[in-house]
């Protein structure tokens, strides 16, 4: 009896000692996860604060600008013709006799039939009203048609097709009515000559973001932000035609491109 009761005592005293022991590494446990999350948070607030001193007030911002002149050397010309008679067969033979004209008129001043370009026929009714004495309508009837063709002129020949375009007068003297519209003018290696001015611009912006440091004391960091603008092509010696969107002049020969770049550095 008295053996059973010792060996419980012990068995009491095992089990305590156990749960003591527990207890003892989870408060270990946690102190170590405290301390861990402490140093975590130490680094955090480090790096925040270190990033905040770089970057305080914006670090440093520039805009670059670069712009060149440029002449085209393509050109698009458009004109049209038009013909009317009572009958669509009388029109079209019409219209055909004045595209013979107008075709024979550009070969002779010079273009190629590979720069030439017609357009599709089109038809359109032409209605004549009628009215009483008292000017109210009384009805109306079919007059005729009227056929209309355009003809387009692609060139690399921009001096060629520029002078074409602004005399016209052989064909409106040979009873052509003929309408000329005002010439589109392109640059065909225009991709090219974009890459170079972003190039120029991010240079000049970073030009500007040295001096400032230079003129400040300050270390530049990395660099945080970079924006491209839009592209404004216009005619030379014009500012009025920029929008926000950018501009795509096409009806001047000389133009002038430009772009912007805007780079944001942090500061040590």
């Amino acid at each position: 009896m008295e053996n059973n009761e010792t060996n419980r005592t012990a068995e009491n005293n095992s089990g305590k000692e156990r749960r003591g022991g527990i207890k003892e590494w989870k408060g270990i446990i946690i102190a170590l996860i405290a301390g861990i999350c402490a140093i975590l948070c130490i680094c955090i607030m480090s790096d925040r604060l270190v990033t905040y001193k770089q970057t305080a007030g914006g670090g440093l911002t520039a805009t670059g600008s670069a712009s060149c002149d440029f002449e085209s050397d393509l050109i698009v010309w458009r004109g049209s013709y038009t013909a009317f008679d009572t009958t669509t067969q009388a029109a079209y033979r019409k219209l055909a006799k004045d595209g013979e004209a107008v075709k024979k008129y550009l070969l002779d001043n010079g273009v190629t039939e590979d720069e030439m370009t017609f357009g599709s026929v089109s038809i359109s009714q032409r209605w004549q009203t009628e009215y009483n004495d008292a000017g109210y309508e009384i009805g109306s009837y079919l007059e005729g048609y009227d056929l209309y063709q355009q003809i387009t002129i692609t060139s690399y020949d921009v001096d060629k097709v520029d002078a074409i375009s602004r005399d016209v007068t052989q064909l409106i003297e040979s009873n052509v009515e003929f309408t000329s519209y005002e010439p589109e003018y392109f640059y065909t290696k225009l991709d090219e000559l974009k890459l170079q001015l972003v190039d120029e611009a991010t240079q000049n912006a970073k030009a500007r973001i040295d001096i400032m440091a230079s003129g400040t004391g300050a270390e530049l960091g990395e660099l945080l932000n970079a924006n491209l603008g839009v592209f404004q092509i216009t005619a030379q010696n014009t500012s009025s035609e920029y929008s926000y969107g950018g501009a795509f002049d096409t009806s001047s020969r000389f133009k002038t491109a430009s772009i912007t770049v805007k780079l944001n550095y942090s500061v040590q």
